[in-house]
């Protein structure tokens, strides 16, 4: 795709479409007014004027406890790791070439998850080392559905249905570990494995937005050799694109990005599913999926869905992972429908 406003800064550059920047403009409002939303709600209802008040400096000390210390950390988590979740989908789905190769169906939240879990058996609990035994478990996996669907190349559909393999072995995997270890070490892993934002504090920020901003730094780039790739492996090889090391260090960024957000939540499904693919029929970019976008429309879904699963049933608090389930199942059931009447379409065409 061509025309739209490009940045040069040095050797860099990056291409800004109009409406990209008009739908990242209205998708950041929307999420601005919500963010502000979420934070009034709770069993100490609170006014939108007392909530800028405390982000200001202005309340007083349990104003301030509410809305600084309990409710905005969860509110920028939910923004920061929906982001993340919407990058690693856009990769992902980039790289197969199709709307079902979200790192949550092709096996690398599972392996995150592994990660985790053997992280939690050997008695580290911290965020870092989390973090570091969620990337690890994403990276093995990663390399394991690379190295299995690599044959002359890796192609898209090869890689989702040996992911999907590898997710089911990893989910058996898990599943062992949660009968066989010591019980408080099996709760907690179920209690991460459902995926919440509830135990997200400032720490877990910190660490959080450390990792996304390496991942937001090597976005431009990143966005460059998607679109290349999309146009098929020979023609991007013409344009001077190492195809595989492209490939390789693209599937690196969405497994960084992913393990960030299974690491301090758990596993969150389907957020990376459906959020390239509304991005893309908001900016209407083609069959091409736009990071920004992603990033922009999974920090919405996210802080959406958490919002359900605090305050949609009085009294009762539901994992976020929950609800982005129940929500996703049915997008799922919708998504597979629609490939499969274009899948007939196709074949009755030919």
């Amino acid at each position: 795709m061509t025309g739209g406003l490009v940045l040069r800064w040095r050797r860099a550059s990056v291409r800004l479409h109009p409406r990209t920047l008009v739908v990242c403009a209205v998708l950041g409002g929307l999420t601005l007014v919500l963010a502000l939303w979420s934070v009034t709600l709770g069993t100490m209802p609170l006014s939108i004027g007392e909530v800028v008040t405390a982000l200001t400096g202005g309340g007083d000390e349990q104003l301030n406890k509410v809305v600084l210390e309990w409710r905005l950390p969860r509110v920028v988590g939910a923004l920061l790791f929906g982001a993340a979740l919407g990058i690693s989908g856009a990769v992902f789905q980039s790289l197969t070439r199709n709307p079902l190769g979200s790192p949550d169906v092709i096996g690398f939240t599972t392996g995150a998850f592994t990660g985790v879990v053997l992280t939690l058996l050997a008695g580290l609990t911290s965020y870092a080392a989390l973090t570091a035994g969620a990337l690890a478990g994403g990276l093995v996996t990663a390399f394991a559905v690379y190295l299995f669907a690599f044959r002359r190349g890796v192609q898209g559909f090869r890689f989702i249905i040996v992911g999907i393999a590898v997710s089911a072995f990893l989910g058996g995997v898990n599943t062992w570990f949660s009968v066989k270890v010591d019980l408080d070490v099996a709760l907690r892993a179920a209690v991460w494995g459902a995926g919440s934002l509830s135990v997200v504090d400032w720490p877990a920020i910190r660490v959080g937005a450390v990792v996304l901003a390496v991942v937001l730094i090597a976005a431009p780039a990143a966005q460059r050799r998607m679109r290349r790739l999309e146009l098929g492996d020979d023609t991007a090889a013409m344009l001077g694109v190492p195809v595989e090391t492209s490939k390789a260090l693209l599937i690196l960024l969405g497994v960084i990005a992913i393990a960030l957000v299974t690491a301090v939540a758990g596993p969150i499904a389907f957020v990376a599913l459906a959020a390239p693919q509304i991005a893309r029929r908001l900016t209407r970019q083609g069959t091409s999926v736009d990071l920004a976008g992603s990033a922009m429309v999974g920090s919405l879904l996210l802080l959406g869905a958490d919002i359900i699963a605090q305050h949609a049933i009085p009294g009762v608090r539901l994992p976020t992972g929950a609800v982005t389930v129940a929500i996703g199942g049915a997008y799922l059931v919708w998504l597979l429908a629609r490939e499969s009447r274009r899948s007939l379409d196709t074949t009755g065409a030919g």
